[in-house]
Formats: C-alpha cells, sequence, structure tokens
C-alpha cells in the first residue's frame, strides 16, 4: 500500500534517483543495453522507496533476477538494494519490515550461487582458483558473510531511524497532551476562581440593594416633613447604585444562587489577616504610602483575596525563613500593592509550565476589577506579585 508522503520528499528521492542512475551510468554502458535495462530498474526502485515500500521491495528483487537471468556482472547499480532494504525498515509495515529482513538473508544467497557458482561454471569468470573446490568454498562462506552483513546492516539502519523517529514522536504526543492537560487544568481553575467571584459578589449586590431599599423607604417616610433627609438619602442611593453597577461588571459568569452567604473580607480585615499568617510562622513586613483612597466593596474583596492568596503561595512555596513584604501605593487612580517572599533554592529548578490555580485566580479577580496583575521569579531568588486595583468612580466601602 503506498504511503503517504508530501510532495517535496518524493521529489528529493526522485532527484537522489536520477544522480544515482547518473553516476551508475558510465558503467552500465560497458556492459550494454541489459544493463541499461537492470539499472533503469533498480533507478525506478528507488524512486517509489519510500512512496511505495513494497513495490520497492518488488522491483528490486525483479532487477536482481533479470541481472542474474542475463548473467550480467556485478555492478554499482547494485547499490541500490542497500537504500530499498533501508526503507522496508525505515518506512514499510510490520509485515513489509520482516520482508526485507528476510530478502536480506535470501538476496546473499543468491547472491554467493550466483557469484560463487554459476558465473564461474557458465563463462569461466569467476574467482581466482574457483576450480579448487576447497578455495570455492571458503570464497563462498567470505562472500556470504560479505554479503550478508553489507545487506542486514542497511535493514538495521533503517530500523535504528524508524526507532529515533517512533520515539520522537512519542514524544510530541506527550508533549502535545501535556500541554493540553496544562490548558484545561488552567481553565479549571479560572471557573472554580469565577465561580467564588459570583459568590463574592451575590453578597455585594444583595447589600447594596438592601441598603437602597432601606434609604429609599426611609426618604418615601421623610420626603413630606423633612425634604432635606430625602435628599440625602437620594446621594446615598445613588453612591450606592454607582457602587454596586461597578461590581456587576466584574461578574463574567452566572451568579450563583442558593447558597448561603458568608461576610466578606474588606480592606480593614487585612491587619486580622496578617496576624494569622505571622502566627503560622511567616515573618510579614506591611508598608503602606499614600493616602488610603475610597474602593467599593467588590474591589476590596479582589485586594484582600490578592494579598490572600499572595500570602498563601509565600507559606507554601516560599523560603519561611525570610521576610515577606506587602506593600501598598495608593495614589489618586487606585492602590498598587506588591507581595516579595524569598524562594527555596530548588524553587528555580521547578518545571516553569506548572500552572498554578492561584495566579490565574489573583489575575482573574485583578482583571474583573479593571486592574492587572503579574507574577514572576527574579534572578535574585525572590518571587514578586504586583496587581494593580483602580478606583470605582462613586464607590462605597
Amino acid at each position: 500500500m503506498p504511503t503517504s508522503i508530501s510532495r517535496a520528499r518524493f521529489t528529493t528521492d526522485a532527484v537522489l534517483a536520477g544522480v544515482f542512475a547518473v553516476l551508475c551510468l558510465p558503467f552500465a554502458a560497458l556492459g550494454g543495453w541489459p544493463d541499461f535495462v537492470v539499472l533503469a530498474a533498480f533507478t525506478a526502485a528507488l524512486v517509489v522507496r519510500r512512496r511505495a515500500p513494497a513495490w520497492s521491495l518488488g522491483i528490486a528483487w525483479g532487477a536482481a533476477l533479470l541481472q542474474m537471468t542475463m548473467l550480467r556482472d556485478l555492478q554499482l547499480y547494485d547499490a541500490a538494494v542497500l537504500g530499498v532494504l533501508y526503507s522496508t525498515a525505515a518506512h514499510g509495515g510490520r509485515v513489509l519490515k520482516w520482508l526485507g529482513l528476510a530478502s536480506a538473508g535470501v538476496g546473499a544467497l543468491l547472491a554467493t550461487g550466483y557469484l560463487a557458482v554459476v558465473k564461474p561454471l557458465l563463462d569461466d569468470a569467476g574467482f581466482v582458483g574457483a576450480g579448487d573446490p576447497f578455495s570455492t568454498v571458503l570464497l563462498s562462506a567470505v562472500l556470504f558473510v560479505a554479503s550478508i552483513a553489507v545487506l542486514v546492516l542497511a535493514w538495521t539502519t533503517g530500523l535504528l531511524v524508524r526507532a529515533v523517529r517512533d520515539t520522537r514522536e512519542v514524544r510530541r504526543r506527550e508533549e502535545t497532551a501535556t500541554r493540553e492537560r496544562a490548558l484545561v487544568e488552567y481553565r479549571y481553575a479560572v471557573e472554580q476562581e469565577r465561580n467564588r467571584i459570583a459568590r463574592d459578589m451575590h453578597d455585594v449586590v444583595a447589600h447594596s440593594l438592601a441598603v437602597v431599599i432601606a434609604q429609599a423607604d426611609g426618604a418615601r417616610f421623610a420626603a413630606p416633613t423633612r425634604p432635606e433627609a430625602g435628599i440625602e438619602a437620594l446621594d446615598t442611593i445613588a453612591g450606592v447604585a454607582r457602587g454596586a453597577l461597578g461590581d456587576v461588571r466584574m461578574l463574567l459568569a452566572e451568579l450563583r444562587h442558593h447558597e448561603a452567604g458568608t461576610p466578606q473580607p474588606v480592606l480593614d480585615d487585612l491587619g486580622e489577616l496578617l496576624e494569622q499568617v505571622r502566627a503560622a510562622g511567616l515573618d510579614v513586613r506591611f508598608t503602606e504610602a499614600g493616602e488610603r483612597r475610597q474602593l467599593g466593596t467588590g474591589h476590596q474583596i479582589a485586594v484582600y483575596r490578592i494579598v490572600q492568596e499572595g500570602l498563601t503561595n509565600a507559606l507554601r512555596h516560599g523560603d519561611g525563613s525570610e521576610p515577606v513584604v506587602v506593600d501598598f501605593a495608593w495614589d489618586a487612580s487606585g492602590v498598587e500593592l506588591e507581595v516579595v517572599n524569598a524562594m527555596h533554592s530548588d524553587s528555580a529548578s521547578a518545571e516553569p509550565h506548572t500552572i498554578r490555580h492561584g495566579i490565574p485566580g489573583m489575575r482573574e479577580r485583578a482583571q474583573l476589577a479593571g486592574g492587572s496583575l503579574s507574577a514572576e521569579a527574579g534572578d535574585d531568588g525572590r518571587f514578586r506579585l504586583r496587581a494593580r486595583v483602580p478606583i470605582q468612580p462613586g464607590s462605597t466601602a
């Protein structure tokens, strides 16, 4: 059965076969037209050796038998047999591969009998000393060993090339499977984090709506007697609504219902978080620069969760004997936070493509809050987590 190969490879085989024919042409010219016929057959076998290895082996056998039938001498074009045997092992199927090995053994026997026995008997053009039976047997043995060694060597070379090619293909498939598995893990991590964000947003929206409803009811009852109280309530409603709108825009996944809500952390809870981590044995050094700005509830949750995940990573994967620096830098547009921890000495040798669930989750939170996040290991042996969370206009804490 023909093997599917590219046109470029088939063209290469044809060109190489043509070059081989040109090199053998002067030697074939010394023998006459029968050698031209055999040379043409061997050339055709080389042309299709990768596209149709079975046909190539059959054509080569036909050319060899034709050569012996016409009692032609050993020629340079007989080297084409080596290329054909190589291709049966390198490109043939399971049956053809072993047929190539069998052909090497049978071909060595036929070549030995033809060159050591048939030719000397028919045209007295055999080896020197062919009339001596002992010399004939000795030379036949030497010729057989040499023939089978060369033929089997060509077949074995093809088998080794096939093994190397199969090994590379297996490695390529394993790498592809690893990349696909890593992608699935990444998507799973992002989906899990989005579900957690959905639960957080559920509480944010519920709290905001409760405030809006309470203020609206108060304004409705106070408006006839205290108009100024109604105006203040409307201002509060507007601020809460704007903050809730910003939080809703952060929601990319469908809100999950029927789950019990729990109080969500805000910036004021960072102190308790740092104390918990310190109690776990980590030396956390917190610094804050600039005037703290007002962040919406969803943005505060994002900042808290990013710091929490950064400290968790430092606790699990960092060098606990070194301090961890948590730095907040406030400006008019938001806050830029950084968590820096020392890595273990063996962390640098860890696989760079390993995806931890925390990093995609933190990045997702930062992006949903309208900010950004980066995490990288520096040459100084420290892991740096940087995030930017902007201020949501009109938000309330």
